[in-house]
């Protein structure tokens, strides 16, 4: 049997290894605060989540397929929860894995039959559900799963299973036959079913005809009773083994079960929390890598919705066919958090999860997401922060392939912004030359000024809206970047005061410094 809930046609392997840039994504999209949402206290679906999160799809059809299995989910949540909690109780139960602490074929074999007697009832547990329930699902991996139970655990296959189960507790003795070799020793030993025909009386009595011998082997006799012992060892240690590998198999069953609903179960958490803030959520849809697409409604930065119970401003992003996105603007305005919201989305539709947006159509990205964002300062002094920027780069440059995803916060800003921008505009070029995707957010005008000029046509130019008198709306609009360091906003924020005259008079000092932007930030 197979669980098939991830995949439609294989396991998802949970003991692969995390991407190689799994730290970086952690720390700078913010994902602890995803994965706790859909983990709580839990260690382990915590470290479900983290690997199917991060193990993006690369076929829009695969993400389909989990899409419909969690919108099951979504509408049935018993179902998910009352199958995971059989599976949970199963693997704890304190029958599992007894058959692997001896070496001794009668304790493996005893230890096995008592597991698969306990997993009977779970999988006549699971049966239930699929002939109760298996008509309120519409997915195609949840009506296969169903559609499994109810063919390979039909009423037929209990009833041999439990009539085998019987006979491997030899309540009358083990029968073997076997051969006597030159020496008399017993070889070719064979376990034989034991006859199930009722003995008449006579024979039970031993006084009937008789069709074998026997004898006993006196109480003390500690040598005979070993001997036996061997025999009895020997004749089983076949169907011991059997029994053994038929529970590791109910036992992987009942693992992959609980690790692929797990991740479900998660889902269901996320969902019930954002829905509870009032956060939208939709199901995105999801397009090949090529051409690139990227087109949304109302995002918004999933984990800054979790932290706290404000609202939270949704942008608006056209991108389709555009691989490049320079994000501009005023500090504080939105920027890192949009940012943020590309690639948690993007990391979401690629495991086959909803979004917090209105709407979302992207691309697949084979390559996986990728981030560069401005790190502290190197407090041992051992190298200088543009150095480090340049050597992660360099690293991130060897992991990169087509249909990939960088996003950039803040990147090689360490330095003044000449040297700065055309480092970063021919980091930008030699990717978007290898088919994978930009998102740059940047203070250096002469950066994003060059790519307007020059691929005006391939890129989305996105600026964090300024507002009146230092407030900031926290929206992005689509337009060119400006020449402007917005030192009116920064003189309102630290609690300035300008009559009208003034306000405009620093409003034009700023537009004339042309590129004189601030220090980073969101």
């Amino acid at each position: 049997m197979k669980v098939h809930l991830l995949y439609e046609s294989r396991d998802f392997d949970f003991t692969a290894d995390l991407p190689a840039q799994h730290e970086d994504l952690t720390q700078d999209l913010d994902l602890p605060i995803l994965l706790r949402a859909m983990a709580g206290d839990d260690n382990y679906l915590l470290d479900v989540a983290r690997r199917v999160v991060l193990a993006g799809l690369a076929d829009p059809a695969e993400v389909l397929y989990r899409q419909a299995v969690l919108a099951d989910c979504i509408a049935q949540p018993e179902i998910v929860r009352d199958l995971y909690a059989i599976a949970v109780a199963m693997i704890q139960d304190p029958t599992s894995r007894w058959w692997h602490v001896s070496n001794n074929p009668a304790l493996i074999l005893s230890s096995a039959v008592k597991y698969l007697e306990v997993a009977l009832s779970r999988l006549k547990e699971l049966r239930g559900i699929a002939d109760e329930r298996s008509d309120r699902v519409e997915s195609a991996g949840f009506r296969a799963f169903f559609r499994s139970l109810q063919t390979e655990l039909d009423d037929e296959y209990f009833h041999v299973v439990r009539r085998h189960l019987r006979q491997l507790q030899f309540r009358q003795g083990v029968l073997i036959s076997a051969r006597l070799d030159r020496d008399n020793s017993g070889i070719d030993l064979v376990l034989r079913t034991p006859s199930e025909e009722p003995q008449g009386l006579l024979q039970h009595l031993g006084l009937g005809q008789r069709d074998a011998y026997a004898f006993t082997v006196p109480t003390r006799d500690d040598a005979g009773w070993q001997g036996l012992e061997n025999l009895k060892s020997r004749a089983i240690n076949l169907v011991a083994n059997a029994a053994a590998q038929s529970a590791d198999h109910i036992l992987s069953y009942f693992t992959m079960l609980r690790a692929e609903l797990g991740f479900y179960l998660g889902c269901l958490r996320l969902h019930e929390q954002l829905v509870g803030k009032g956060v939208p959520v939709a199901f995105p849809q999801p397009a090949p890598w090529r051409p690139v697409r990227f087109a949304a409604t109302g995002l918004r930065e999933v984990c800054l919705a979790l932290r706290g119970d404000e609202p939270v401003i949704g942008n608006d992003a056209d991108a389709i066919e555009r691989p490049l996105i320079i994000v501009t603007g005023a500090n504080s305005g939105g920027k890192s958090t949009f940012l943020r919201s590309v690639g948690l989305a993007r990391l979401m539709l690629g495991c086959g999860m909803f979004v917090a947006a209105e709407r979302l159509e992207a691309s697949v990205l084979p390559g996986g997401v990728f981030t560069h964002f401005a790190r502290e300062e190197d407090r041992s002094m051992t190298s200088g922060r543009l150095d480090e920027e340049l050597k992660r780069m360099s690293t991130l440059a060897d992991r990169l392939r087509p249909g990939s995803l960088v996003l950039f916060n803040e990147s090689f800003a360490s330095t003044n912004e000449l040297e700065g921008s055309e480092i970063a505009r021919q980091v930008v070029r030699a990717l978007l030359e290898a088919d994978i995707q930009v998102a740059f957010v940047t203070h250096q005008f002469d950066l994003a000024d060059g790519f307007h000029k020059s691929h005006a046509d391939s890129t989305l130019f996105l600026r964090a809206e300024p507002g009146l008198e230092g407030q900031r709306t926290y929206r992005l609009v689509e337009g060119p970047p400006l020449a402007t360091s917005f030192g009116e906003n920064l003189y309102y924020r630290i609690g300035g005061w300008l009559d009208d005259a003034t306000s405009h008079a620093a409003q034009a000092d700023g537009e004339a410094l042309g590129g004189a932007g601030g220090r980073p930030g969101g």
